[in-house]
């Protein structure tokens, strides 16, 4: 049975603090693993959370911040330890190249896995598979910081009621499918397209139009709120969005469900970060991510489940 769900290993921004671990998110989805921003700790967090190193498929760094980056050392060491069956692909701003060498090859070890390398310098497509498409926009940090985005490719629904209306049961709907017309019927007056399900990650940035495109129609929306908006001004001078911004940018985009992350040790009250979120005018689903939580992505419509079709 297919999973889709995000499970959060650590929200802290900068520092882990007693309640909060460094960044780490993975993203379960049909089968495959993505594992975005590993900071310190992100091992132990797997464990804690369930996850094992044979779960990973890709790893995906927006930048080279130590709190988004420093657990890739020891994530990819226990990759090789484990000796995971399947290759594990990575990406990475390309302008840290160095950073991610010296990562992988912090100490001695012995390489058992391979590790695919696909640097990211532009925005556009990464990489398809046959349940999605990954793809990367620029975001505005100190240093170079790239967002990520999941797209599932459109696919038809039939309708079963338009389908009994002219008759067509059984095999004749896969033949209907394949060949697009059937005995005088084309497929559109008996389907409709479904839209794909939409994830969006996106860490450490000033507002800019990568977090826009984005955000753009996600059905999960992983979003950094470092800041609360009374300080707007050191979020925009340090890079980073307040819960305010995130809100308004998710509720913009038609973002189904929003989760708030990377928050700072300044502040004591994680529910603040909710209430202005929904001050700003997002009326969606909302969380606040904590350590060692599963989210799962919003279940498709009723109107979409039912009928054939994927």
């Amino acid at each position: 049975m297919s999973v889709r769900e995000l499970v959060v290993l650590g929200t802290a921004s900068q520092v882990p603090t007693r309640h909060r671990n460094h960044n780490g998110y993975l993203l379960r989805w049909d089968g495959q693993g993505l594992l975005f921003d590993p900071g310190e700790g992100t091992q132990r967090q797997m464990l804690r959370a369930g996850v094992a190193a044979h779960d990973l498929n890709r790893i995906c760094v927006t930048h080279f911040h130590g709190d988004h980056s420093l657990g890739l050392a020891g994530v990819i060491q226990r990759i090789n330890l484990d000796r995971v069956p399947h290759p594990i692909t990575a990406h990475y701003p390309a302008s840290g190249q160095h950073f991610f060498d010296r990562l992988r090859h912090a100490t001695a070890y012995r390489e058992t896995v391979r590790l695919t390398q696909l640097p990211v310098s532009a925005d556009g497509e990464l990489d398809r598979t046959a349940s999605y498409v990954l793809e990367a926009h620029k975001l505005s940090h100190p240093v170079e910081s790239y967002g990520y985005r999941l797209v599932e490719p459109d696919a038809r629904r039939m309708l079963p009621d338009r389908l009994a209306a002219h008759g067509i049961a059984g095999p004749d709907v896969g033949r209907l499918l394949r060949a697009g017309e059937l005995n005088g019927v084309t497929l559109d007056e008996v389907s409709e397209i479904r839209t794909g399900q939409r994830f969006a990650f996106v860490m450490d940035t000033r507002l800019c139009p990568g977090v826009h495109a984005l955000a753009e129609g996600a059905d999960m929306l992983v979003i950094e709120s470092t800041f609360l908006d009374e300080d707007v001004q050191l979020a925009t001078d340090h890079g980073h969005l307040t819960a305010g911004q995130a809100a308004e940018v998710a509720a913009g985009a038609g973002v189904r469900h929003l989760v708030l992350t990377h928050f700072s040790q300044r502040y004591s009250d994680p529910q603040e970060f909710e209430r202005q979120a929904r001050a700003a005018g997002f009326t969606g689903e909302l969380t606040i991510a904590r350590d060692l939580m599963r989210v799962p992505l919003p279940k498709r419509s009723a109107a979409a489940a039912e009928g054939y079709g994927r």
